[in-house]
């Protein structure tokens, strides 16, 4: 009897010495939920979404049809009121007449204050499309009719604008008509007027979607998904007018698009795949400077190739961390997370840290 408890014993000691499971940090994920059940709108596959904090709570919106990329793609949204979202309504879709109509691709979302603007793309293919915009003055229940940017403006491609501290709206953007290549676009007017920089990358540099945070002393630094397996970074220190050559970080990316967020602390918050191939793993990072980054919470995985992508991170007045991203193409997951409760891992050669 002794004989066979220990060696339960020493199998269990073995299995926790040789576990490779991946570490979650989860115990600062405070809620975890789909914005709409399964089979509750007539939208079988989705996915990029955006998300904004109003007066209300929440607002989320995303691309939605029978498949990326057919013409029945719309825009969806959905609120957050008193804990509980709303039953996602199409606000937006690429009809042109009759006879035609384009899918919908990439919202963005941002709170003015006053209005809730919305951007998004129209046509047959990224490479092809161009920028809407339609804005709401009650927080996302009814719509204006949507405008054309004008042309060479895309508005953000994927991710958040900034408001920068000269009042100007940087909208990271990109385009994929002629290589990846990243470039800025400001307002300082909510979409009425524009400006815009030149590429910032070349052709061989294949990056698209930037997301920015902001540095004490007026610095501001991009993060990009690339086709080169590694998240790529460059800096600002003219309000994003020039920027340094893009450079790989430490951090894998499996060519699929990340968001991140400045907190009110002065730390930088990412989530992105921590993967050079795939999708089956959507992690959380964290960074005092926006070059050294930790390991903070594992959100998804599935080993068997299961798609979890497109993240969008904000921080609400609250302090608390709202996350969404795409589930499978089926659904949109909202994840709330209080970074003050994040424990990081350092990450050994760059891998995520085991159990």
């Amino acid at each position: 009897m002794k004989k066979s408890i220990l060696l339960i014993l020493l199998l269990v000691l073995f299995h926790t010495a040789s576990s490779d499971d991946p570490w979650k940090g989860d115990n600062c994920i405070i809620k975890s939920e789909f914005i709409w059940k399964t089979g509750d709108i007539t939208a079988p596959s989705c996915h990029a979404s955006t998300i904004i904090s109003t007066s209300d709570g929440l607002l989320a919106a995303w691309f939605g049809g029978t498949e990326e990329g057919n013409k029945d793609v719309g825009i969806w949204v959905s609120s957050y009121i008193n804990g509980t979202w709303s039953k996602p309504v199409e606000a937006a879709n690429g009809i042109q007449n009759k006879l035609w109509r384009y899918p919908c691709w990439n919202p963005v979302l941002y709170n003015s204050g006053s209005k809730v603007l919305l951007f998004y793309k129209v046509g047959s293919s990224p490479s092809t499309w161009w920028g809407m915009l339609m804005t709401s003055d009650d927080e996302g229940r009814t719509w204006s009719e949507s405008v054309r940017l004008p042309k060479n403006i895309l508005g953000p491609v994927k991710n958040k604008p900034v408001l920068l501290e000269n009042d100007e709206l940087i909208c990271p953007s990109s385009t994929e008509n002629d290589g990846w290549r990243v470039h800025m676009e400001f307002t300082s007017d909510f979409g009425k007027t524009w400006e815009k920089t030149a590429p910032i990358n070349d052709k061989a540099t294949g990056a698209i979607q930037p997301t920015v945070i902001t540095h004490k002393g007026g610095k501001i630094q991009m993060l990009c998904r690339s086709t080169s397996s590694h998240i790529l970074t460059s800096e600002s220190i003219d309000n994003g007018y020039t920027w340094s050559e893009l450079i790989p970080t430490s951090l894998p990316n499996p060519n699929s698009g990340i968001d991140a967020v400045t907190l009110k602390n002065g730390s930088h918050l990412l989530v992105y795949n921590h993967l050079s191939k795939g999708r089956n793993m959507l992690n959380v990072a964290l960074s005092d400077d926006g070059t050294e980054w930790k390991a903070a919470v594992l959100l998804e995985i599935d080993m068997e190739g299961t798609e979890f992508s497109y993240p969008a991170v904000i921080q609400s007045a609250d302090g608390l961390v709202h996350i969404t991203y795409t589930w499978k193409r089926m659904l949109i997951k909202h994840v709330v997370v209080d970074p003050e409760r994040i424990e990081t891992k350092q990450m050994k050669n760059n891998n995520w840290p085991e159990d």
